[in-house]
């Protein structure tokens, strides 16, 4: 998992979701893991 500074670029990749848990942001992304991130 990366922690960055933007998530756009990894919303619009396909399978996808932006998730919001305890005031952090995450990209979770079932289709490829690869592309897992966290905002804050």
């Amino acid at each position: 998992m990366k922690v960055r500074a933007s998530l756009r670029s990894l919303k619009r990749l396909p399978g996808a979701k932006v998730v919001r848990r305890r005031g952090r942001t995450f990209v979770i992304n079932k289709q490829n893991p690869r592309f897992k991130a966290r905002q804050g």
